[in-house]
């Protein structure tokens, strides 16, 4: 509780472009005033964060966080349980998805097992984080315990924490875990207020009467366990995961060095809200990456007031959609820090 307790006293509200410099930078360069749209937005973003206009892009991280889930029982999955140990794997492999497009945008990948129900050996590549061998039922009782809360949070700062050493200048977050949208949209419809119908959606490709028996399962969990929407570390205790704890602990982190935060898809963003609610000046480090196709992910969007950046009809997780919005962020800052000026060009400027 230390950990976390100092990682929250150290983070800081965030001005965007309080003194105006990036904008004076930006109308200096030599293209016709906001042209660049977006880009603009997501360089003004990442400065001001950096705290200053002459900020660099250059060691870009995925977390990608890995937890099993007893409500797999439930069959609110198309895949077995046993898949998230073998993806681990497969990420360390290099042969996943994530591991392809952090390669294509020159990021490097950290798995961390935050309570994958197998063992693995030390590897490059690989922190071991373990809270448990997967969380419990939460049809049937609370996904664990206050004190487990606790721990995945921590896991996910300590994490952050010890990739310092090489260098993060952004990162996104990425999630792997066999029925995790199950607790992801008990997490958004308890923080939301939503109507449980509204937030959850076909996850891995469930029918329609899987999607109805997903439902059904939410709402025992609410019966069950009462998560107070009011204290978050309570909800993540009552219908979370150990993997969507560990990334809220990377949001939590990151915001504690000023380290901006690209949010992947409908796992991370429920993670995120863990976050914001424990502490709401998270919120101005986050950058939302992409719209998927899971139900709800908008309204958990529209609570944290993020515009995402991509909509591509992704559904996956891993952190593919957030490491692909990485290359935004990155040309964004590149047009602030590179550009000529209408000077140094010696372009003329436009007509008063």
């Amino acid at each position: 509780m230390k950990l976390l307790n100092n990682t929250i006293e150290n983070i800081e509200k965030i001005s965007i472009d309080s003194d105006g410099n990036i904008k004076t930078r930006f109308n200096k360069l030599a293209i016709p005033a906001g042209s660049l749209g977006r880009l603009e937005e997501f360089a003004t973003i990442y400065a001001s964060i950096k705290g200053s206009p002459d900020a660099t892009l250059k060691h870009k991280v995925v977390f990608t966080m890995a937890g099993d889930h007893g409500v797999s029982s439930e069959g609110v999955s198309t895949f077995p349980q046993e898949v998230t140990s073998q993806m681990v794997k497969n990420f360390l492999d290099g042969g996943a998805t994530i591991s392809v497009l952090a390669q294509h945008v020159g990021a490097r990948v950290v798995v961390v097992d935050c309570g994958v129900n197998a063992d693995f050996e030390p590897v490059d590549g690989l922190k071991i984080k373990k809270v448990g061998y997967g969380t419990e039922n939460i049809a049937r009782g609370p996904a664990m315990s206050r004190e487990q809360a606790i721990k995945s949070l921590e896991a996910g700062i300590e994490s952050f924490n010890e990739e310092l050493i090489n260098g993060i200048d952004i990162i996104a977050t990425g999630d792997m875990g066999i029925a995790n949208t199950t607790p992801s949209s008990a997490i958004i419809a308890c923080l939301t207020g939503a109507d449980v119908s509204k937030v959850t959606g076909r996850g891995t490709g469930l029918n329609d009467s899987g999607v109805e028996k997903k439902i059904e399962v939410i709402k025992t969990a609410f019966e069950v366990n009462k998560p107070d929407p009011s204290d978050p570390i309570d909800v993540l205790s009552k219908v979370g995961g150990f993997e969507i704890g560990g990334i809220a602990g990377l949001c939590l982190a990151a915001a504690s060095h000023r380290t901006p935060v690209l949010i992947d898809g409908f796992i991370s963003t429920a993670a995120a809200l863990i976050a914001c609610a424990i502490e709401p000046k998270v919120n101005d480090y986050l950058i939302s990456s992409h719209t998927s196709i899971e139900n709800g992910h908008k309204i958990a969007l529209d609570k944290l007031q993020k515009r995402a950046i991509l909509d591509l009809d992704l559904r996956l997780g891993e952190g593919t959609g957030a490491v692909l919005a990485m290359n935004l962020i990155e040309a964004g800052v590149k047009t602030l820090t590179q550009m000529a000026t209408f000077l140094e060009a010696k372009v003329s400027t436009p007509n008063a």
